[in-house]
């Protein structure tokens, strides 16, 4: 249990590694958060001062990247005061060894081949095979996605495709004669807007994208 390194398969392990995985992605779940609520205008006073600062960016560009480390500076020093107080070492609860089945700890410790009756390989097994099914899902997702992101220039969908180039080209127009800064303004304060300028429904964007055809429909 104390070789980080072991390549066996441990539900334990697998359990462990998914929530450093969320633990590393909670400040951009935060991040999110944040700008929700400042889309929502749930603190007026935030929101604006959010626009001031978005304008001085866009209008002096050269600032975005001071700022950027100037941030990550302030964020240094706020975490300073949740600084480790005593040397690292093995962490239980961050190993997940405090909730763990024992059926789980058996089969971490188990040898290859299995020595365990064919009724617990089976048993594990199926355990085994439902969480394939759902990172199955979940990279089947992936694929969708990402198949959709082609449909737009494959010519699947010649409807969409004809909708996309010509929203391209709308878009190389506009680019083409308005100044950059003035586009980015637009698109900042259209993302800022205050609720009550926004439709309740998801966007047209959006559903426009999950109406791209995907490979999924051909799988057997």
């Amino acid at each position: 249990m104390l070789d980080a390194d072991s390549h066996t398969w441990s539900m334990r392990k697998s359990k462990a590694n998914w929530f450093r995985i969320v633990a590393v992605l909670a400040w951009a779940v935060g991040l999110a958060k944040w700008l929700g609520n400042i889309r929502r205008w749930k603190n007026p006073v935030t929101t604006v001062l959010v626009h001031v600062l978005y304008l001085v960016l866009v209008w002096y560009p050269d600032l975005v990247m001071p700022t950027g480390f100037l941030y990550v500076v302030l964020i240094g020093v706020w975490y300073y005061r949740f600084r480790p107080r005593i040397p690292a070492g093995m962490d239980i609860r961050l190993s997940q060894a405090e909730t763990v089945d024992p059926d789980e700890i058996d089969e971490e410790f188990d040898t290859i081949p299995s020595s365990k009756p064919p009724e617990i390989i089976r048993a594990r097994y199926d355990r085994l095979r439902i969480l394939a099914g759902r990172v199955q899902t979940v990279l089947g997702d992936f694929a969708t996605q990402g198949e959709r992101v082609q449909a737009l220039v494959s010519w699947r969908d010649p409807r969409a495709t004809k909708l996309f180039i010509g929203v391209c080209l709308a878009i190389t127009l506009i680019l083409y004669v308005v100044p950059p800064k003035m586009v980015a303004v637009a698109l900042g304060f259209y993302y800022l807007r205050h609720p009550m300028f926004r439709d309740p429904m998801p966007p047209a964007s959006l559903n426009f994208f999950r109406r791209l055809p995907s490979l999924s429909d051909r799988l057997m």
